[in-house]
């Protein structure tokens, strides 16, 4: 087995039971990754020096495929049911062995760096995959270490072992299907295969986080961050995927810290990876320029983006692959951001709606208990045409705005923002990127521009002391006035065509987050409960 890069750990892949593989590549640049990658047709080069890949039949996650194993060190503490399966240590050790039997003989490539911008609270991780623009991802995505000196000496506290060319035996190995990421905390480690979605590395990472930091006093979030002024004027965006977190975030008048997953500790905010994770279908240069430049340029890689195979120039507006096509790229790609990952208490706390029912208002105040709610519910809703079988908006609640990513139980998480909000003094909003006018097919998406006119105001301060009309259904106190916003915009009602049509459809999402609720309804308070929709 030979070892070859320009930083290679004396901890050696032997310590993980690899034995036998052809080549071992440690800590490739950027460069040689491109390399490796075309080399070896992994890839080809877009026109102006992205990298373009394909996963194949898996171009998202595959939640039904995710287990945790169950093991004395862990178990009592897991979230156990829909979102966390348990896996027997047996099936575990069995997956593993043949993995690195099949490893035996093929190239691999290791990258040793960090979750966690904050060194007080980061996790030594290593990824080892079967291919280099993997290897890649995940240079991009976590936080990098760029001294070869450190890089030698690297231990890993976790281990990522990608072998997505390994395919199980469900009715042998014990697995929903041939593929399989199962995470095992006793063993450190995370073990995946039979999927070449890269989303999976970063994912399986953020779960680890979530339970460790959480268990340490540290609260993990699925959100993005950025600053204005100076590092104390710090912002929070949750959101499931689709409702805006990347765009709202990366704001020219802003800096940003970080896109998708942060934590909040003692001492404030961080960023927990290195890089970026956008959704890209249909990105346009004129409507986010940052993301636009950053998914153009070297070092990028671009996930099932449809492009002409001649020319090599990038068709961001096909769906023809998939419509979750994604662009991986370190944060320093983007010019206003904040390559330390580090800023100080947040101000303001924004949740993030995409409504295809077109009910919520695009901006309003929430109030503590409110807040507590609305993180719990983790509300947002798919349109036809983005999943198979979807015909109509379908209501998606996902506890803390990231529950297939949540090892511990929700009320976990929501108990930590509640304390640290209170501490703080830090406004909490909900923002609405969804439709007005009615719901989806009858209705409008709300504007960019006047979105952003919004969390301006909101984030500015401007808002202060302006009075507010309270929602008839939800409760929620919207502002009565926004210089650039049009009234009927910011009181929904007002903007539908009948208004007992809206008066119907806010009372069935009503319905919706009630019966989503009773399942935390046991672990809250009765003003929490109480802050829900009114029925």
């Amino acid at each position: 087995m030979e070892n070859r890069g320009p930083a290679i750990s004396r901890h050696g892949v032997e310590r993980h039971g690899i034995t036998g593989a052809a080549t071992v590549h440690w800590n490739l640049t950027p460069a040689e990754l491109v390399e490796q990658a075309l080399r070896r047709g992994e890839a080809r080069l877009a026109n102006e020096g992205a990298l373009l890949c394909a996963t194949g039949e898996f171009t998202g996650r595959s939640p039904n495929d995710k287990f945790l194993v169950e093991e004395a060190s862990s178990k009592d503490h897991l979230w156990w049911g829909k979102v966390n399966r348990p896996v027997s240590e047996a099936v575990f050790d069995r997956l593993l062995g043949k993995v690195r039997q099949h490893l035996a003989g093929r190239e691999l490539f290791v990258f040793d760096g960090y979750a966690g911008a904050d060194p007080r609270h980061r996790l030594r991780v290593r990824v080892i995959t079967e291919q280099a623009w993997q290897s890649l991802f995940a240079r991009n995505m976590f936080v990098r270490e760029e001294d070869p000196a450190r890089l030698r000496d690297f231990e890993p506290e976790f281990l990522v072992l990608d072998a997505m060319s390994f395919r199980a035996d469900p009715a042998v190995d014990g697995t929903q299907s041939s593929t399989f990421i199962l995470l095992n905390f006793a063993a450190s480690m995370v073990l995946i295969g039979g999927t070449e979605y890269a989303g999976e590395i970063k994912k399986s990472v953020f779960s680890v986080m979530n339970y460790l930091l959480p268990r340490r006093g540290v609260l993990s979030m699925h959100c993005s961050a950025n600053y204005g002024r100076d590092r104390d004027d710090v912002a929070l965006f949750f959101g499931l995927s689709g409702t805006g977190k990347t765009t709202l975030s990366a704001n020219p008048e802003r800096t940003l810290i970080g896109d998708d997953e942060h934590a909040w500790s003692d001492d404030g905010v961080f960023n927990i990876e290195g890089g970026c994770y956008a959704k890209v279908i249909r990105l346009s240069r004129e409507g986010e320029p940052d993301i636009w430049e950053a998914s153009h340029r070297f070092g990028t890689i671009l996930e099932n983006v449809d492009h002409d195979a001649q020319t090599r120039r990038l068709d961001l507006d096909s769906a023809r692959l998939t419509e979750n096509t994604r662009s991986s790229y370190p944060i320093t790609h983007l010019r206003n951001s904040d390559p330390t990952g580090v800023a100080g208490h947040p101000r303001d706390v924004l949740f993030l709606t995409c409504d295809a029912f077109g009910v919520l208002p695009p901006l309003a105040v929430l109030s503590p208990a409110q807040a507590m709610y609305h993180f719990l519910s983790g509300y947002t809703a798919k349109v036809a045409g983005t999943e198979r079988g979807i015909s109509e908006p379908t209501a998606t609640f996902s506890p803390c705005f990231g529950g297939p990513f949540l090892p511990l139980h929700p009320g976990a998480y929501a108990g930590m923002l509640g304390e640290k909000l209170e501490r703080h003094g830090a406004r909490v909003w909900l923002v609405n990127t969804g439709w007005t006018g009615g719901g989806h097919g009858v209705g409008s998406r709300m504007k960019l521009a006047q979105t952003r006119r919004l969390v301006s105001a909101a984030l500015s301060g401007e808002l202060t002391g302006v009075p507010g009309d309270p929602d008839p259904v939800f409760g929620l106190r919207i502002p009565r006035v926004v210089d650039g916003v049009p009234g009927e915009v910011l009181r929904p009602w007002e903007s539908w065509s009948d208004r007992a049509a809206w008066e119907a459809a806010a009372r069935r999402l009503a319905g919706m987050f009630a019966d989503n609720f009773r399942a935390y309804e046991s672990g809250v308070s009765d003003e929490i409960r109480a802050a829900g929709p009114r029925l």
